[in-house]
């Protein structure tokens, strides 16, 4: 016979495993639904992150609470955890059966419901079923019921209790570590995150045209055109006045052409003969006879 519960109810169990199918429709809209299970210690909370069963982690090291995965039945879709309880460390003490819609509220969820199965008795009728409503319709997580130990035994309750902040936010209040790492993509993606460093600007650089017959100049800022520096004038010769080519050297001076010498007397180096020269007196020897 199948207990139909009402929330905050309970019912003993005389199975030594259960196996606990989340049903929904899926419809237009509505999200796909995912199960998980919470294994929590002495202190209500999980004793490491390998309590945690879900679509990551589907299987506890334990091997005694797995996650079977979804089927598409008649009248909707199902994903199961089965568990044996007969052979869960006696350290557990409670064991949350969760449903979790990331991103989309259980507002949408059509025919939300949990049951609970004698899992060493195939094709058995469900042991009970609790039909689930959100109480505000804003969740995104919900804790579906729980086994836990009475005595010797197990029971199982009925909840319905909500979480709007998904998966991570009901994980995380019983001691769940939630990854940083993700957090952070998921805030970037929201644009909550930081921005990244500001990059200087970058200018760009004007190529230098190569002078002709000289190979390019390596990339900076272009060189002030220097003048060479004024040569040394050479002495007793007028200079050119024309300036020397920039990277050559300055032509020779002309050579002023030579004067003609005296007969007989050598002329100063760069003058001309002086026009009213006259030859000393002469002795009598050189007088024509």
């Amino acid at each position: 016979m199948t207990h139909a519960m009402l929330k905050g109810s309970n019912v003993p169990l005389e199975a030594t495993a259960v196996r606990a199918v989340l049903r929904w429709t899926p419809g237009r809209g509505a999200p796909d639904v995912d199960a998980s299970a919470l294994l929590l210690g002495p202190d209500g909370r999980v004793r490491s992150d390998e309590d945690f069963v879900f679509y990551n982690q589907p299987r506890h090291p334990s091997g005694k609470v797995w996650r079977l995965g979804k089927k598409r039945v008649a009248d909707g879709l199902t994903d199961t955890i089965q568990s044996e309880l007969s052979g869960v460390d006696p350290e557990v003490g409670r064991i949350l059966l969760v449903a979790s819609a990331e991103g989309v509220t259980f507002d949408r969820v059509s025919a939300l419901r949990i049951l609970l199965y004698d899992a060493s008795v195939p094709d058995s009728e469900p042991m009970a079923r609790f039909d689930i409503t959100p109480q505000t319709g804003r969740e995104t997580a919900l804790i579906c019921g729980e086994l836990y130990r009475r005595g010797e035994g197990w029971k199982f309750r009925a909840l319905g209790e909500g979480y709007s902040n998904g998966l991570k936010g009901l994980a995380s209040d019983f001691g769940i570590s939630v990854d940083e790492s993700e957090a952070e993509e998921e805030r970037v993606a929201a644009g909550s995150g930081p921005l990244p460093p500001e990059q200087p600007p970058q200018v760009p650089q004007q190529p230098v045209q190569p002078a002709y017959g000289y190979p390019p100049a390596a990339a900076g800022p272009e060189p002030t055109r220097q003048q060479p520096p004024p040569t040394q004038p050479a002495y007793g010769y007028p200079q050119p006045t024309s300036q020397p080519g920039y990277g050559y050297p300055p032509p020779a001076p002309a050579q002023p052409a030579a004067a003609p010498s005296g007969y007989g007397y050598p002329q100063p180096v760069g003058t001309l003969p002086d026009p009213d020269f006259k030859l000393p007196p002469q002795g009598p020897q050189f007088i024509g006879r």
